[in-house]
This record gives structure tokens, sequence and C-alpha cells, in this order.
């Protein structure tokens, strides 16, 4: 009897790919509870350096292996070296595009925290140059990770409400006493509508497209604030639908988060999807387990299949919030073997839209698009 051939060799085992070294521009309240945790936690990624003003903090959440520079500048100088291949830049409002800029020109994939930029003016060159360049240029709108974002995307895709007539989205906080703090001073790129509206207009835009028109009110509703507190924004779809998306810092009883509300029954969502709760009382994401993370509080589906009987409703199970999938995902991008999660020209679109607002705000009246300046 013939002998049977060997069996060929296994082929060798692919080695893992090199880690690539992220630099952290500012380590507040964004860098140190939101963006150095993620990164931390997501393979393939190495959160090399850190420039900030408290080197202490920054050992302190991250180990004595994290290199700490003291400011922005000797940081990019480094990526500049090719010691980085990723910037992360979680630094004031003001300072975003500046740097970003720096960081692209170093030859380096940047991460910029939202808002993108002061306005679009400031985002538009940025967009240009990343792909002159041929470099990975995404802003962190992780609202779009959100439980209760996911879930509606869910509800829409299946058709459980019928046609959405009405949506609205609400981030209601009771924050009487103005902090100390850049976000809510006077300068440039503080106050309550640079710092969420980003969000809800990008979740706007993610579900339902561009509306034909917006309108905004910004105002100032404490009386020791210095920036704006509140905003409403209004957007209007041919379609009928009607959009409304709004925060403050006098709800001492907010109310629901998410609302969508259509031809066959209404979805609500009450509580704030919970990562960044987690992730400020120290919690972090584990990639060998990635059902435990962002487990999130049931809502309430309220739907019929017959006009003529009364909807009834019910307990609707949200979806697990996944902040660590937009940075795996960025890992992929830079990599080459996956899409950028969120484009900038994406993000440049919700920039233009936060222009029309502040337009629309001024004159007091509905705006379109076109008429939002550079």
């Amino acid at each position: 009897m013939t002998p049977m051939p060997a069996a060929p060799p296994p082929p060798p085992a692919t080695p893992p790919a090199t880690p690539l070294n992220v630099g952290l521009i500012g380590f507040g309240y964004a860098g140190a509870t939101l963006h150095a945790p993620l990164l931390a936690t997501t393979p393939g990624l190495a959160l090399a350096t850190v420039a900030s003003s408290r080197p202490q903090a920054v050992h302190a959440a991250l180990g004595p292996s994290v290199a700490v520079l003291p400011d922005a500048q000797a940081l990019i100088g480094l990526a500049r070296s090719g010691a980085l291949q990723v910037v992360v830049i979680a630094s004031p409002n003001s300072t975003h595009a500046p740097l970003a800029r720096a960081a692209l020109e170093a030859g380096c994939h940047v991460v910029v925290d939202k808002p993108f930029a002061l306005n679009t003016a400031e985002a538009a060159p940025l967009v240009a140059l990343a792909e002159a360049r041929g470099l990975v240029l995404s802003v962190f709108h992780n609202r779009r990770w959100d439980g209760d974002f996911l879930t509606a995307q869910a509800l829409l895709a299946a058709g459980t409400l019928g046609r959405v007539t009405e949506a609205r989205m609400h981030f209601d906080r009771f924050r009487p006493v103005v902090r100390k703090r850049w976000r809510e001073g006077s300068g440039p790129g503080a106050g309550l509508y640079l710092d969420l509206a980003p969000h809800l207009l990008d979740q706007a835009l993610h579900l339902f497209g561009e509306p034909a028109a917006l309108s905004a009110d910004i105002g100032r509703q404490r009386p020791d604030g210095q920036s704006d507190d509140s905003f409403c924004l209004r957007l209007r779809y041919t379609s009928g639908l009607r959009v409304a998306l709004s925060a403050n810092m006098l709800s001492a009883l907010p109310g629901p988060r998410f609302v969508l509300h259509g031809t066959r029954g209404s979805w609500l969502s009450q509580a704030l999807d919970n990562q960044e709760d987690a992730l400020k009382a120290g919690q972090r994401p584990n990639p060998q387990q990635p059902g435990a993370w962002g487990a999130q509080a049931d809502g309430v589906l309220c739907t019929t299949s017959d006009p003529a009987q009364p909807p009834q409703p019910r307990p609707w199970p949200t979806l697990p919030g996944r902040w660590p999938s937009y940075y795996a995902a960025l890992c992929d991008a830079v990599r080459g073997r996956g899409a950028n999660p969120v484009p900038a020209q994406q993000a440049l679109l919700v920039q233009a839209w936060m222009d029309l607002g502040h337009v629309s705000n001024e004159r007091r009246c509905e705006c379109t698009l076109a008429l939002a300046g550079p």
C-alpha cells in the first residue's frame, strides 16, 4: 500500500503587528476620563506619550512607563521624529484646528475630540491636508456608539415605528453654579453649544440625513454665566419629520434622553448612556470580554399593528453601548484594513450645521445651509 503523503507543515504564524504608538495632547477631563482609558485598552494601540502639565496625574492613571511631555509642541516635535503614528487632540476647543494641522504636517494620523474646530473655515483646510497627505483624520463623535443611539438606529432600520414623524434628543443637567474652567468661561471655544450640539447634530444627521432647514435658540440662563449654557435646535425635513435637539444646565428633573414618534408607535429612552459614568468611576473595557461593557437600562416601546387598537407600552431592551469600537475601528483604518469610524468629511458637515445654528440664532429665523458662511 502506498503510504499517504505526509501532511504539509503548518504555515508560519503571522507575527502580531507592532502596536501603533499614540500621543495624547491634553489630560484634562476629556483626555483623562475618555480618551486615555479607551486608548490604553484597545489592542493594537499603545498610549506612549502624553502632553500635560500634570505628570503626576498621568503617571498615577497610566503608570510610569508612559512618557509625559510638558506641552503640545514638544509632543508634535516627537511626532516629527517618527516616534508616534497617531496623535489624539483632547485639548481646549480653540486649539483643535492648529494642533490638528501641526500633527498632520508632522506625518501623523489624527483624532480630534469634538468639536472638530471652532468653525468650518478652520475645519475645511484640515480635511484637504489629510487627503493630500494620505492620512486618517477622524473626529471623536463617540455618541454614535451610545446604547440609545444604536437602539434607535436598529428600530429605524426595522421599521418598527412606521414612518418616523418626530424625534427629540436632549442633554439635561442641573449645574446651577458656574465652574471656573475654560468650558464655562468667556474665551473662544467655550459654551454648552460647542460642547454638546456636535454630539446631537451628528446623531441626527447620521439617523435622518440632512434637513431642509434649521432654527436655533442659543442662550445664557445662569445669572453668573460667562458663555451660553442652553440651546434648542429644530431641524425641519421635507418629509414632514421634525427633530428637536436641546441641552441646558438647569434641569433638576431631566426629561427623556431620546424619543422617537412614528405612525405605528413611539420609543423612549430615559437615561443617558452610562459609559462615561463607568469610565469616570474607574471601570475599564476588557477586550477579552466585550459583552461585559456598556449594558444599559431598558427603554419603553409603545406600538400597535392595528390603528384601531390602542398601542401597548412594554419594556424594550437598550442595546449595549460600544465606545471601545471607535478606537478599534480607528486602528484598523490606520492600518488600511477598515474604514475611518468618523471620516473628517462627515465631521465637516456637522461643523457646517453648527455654523448655521449661530446664523439662525443671530437672525432669529429659520435658515438653510446655503446661508452658512465660511
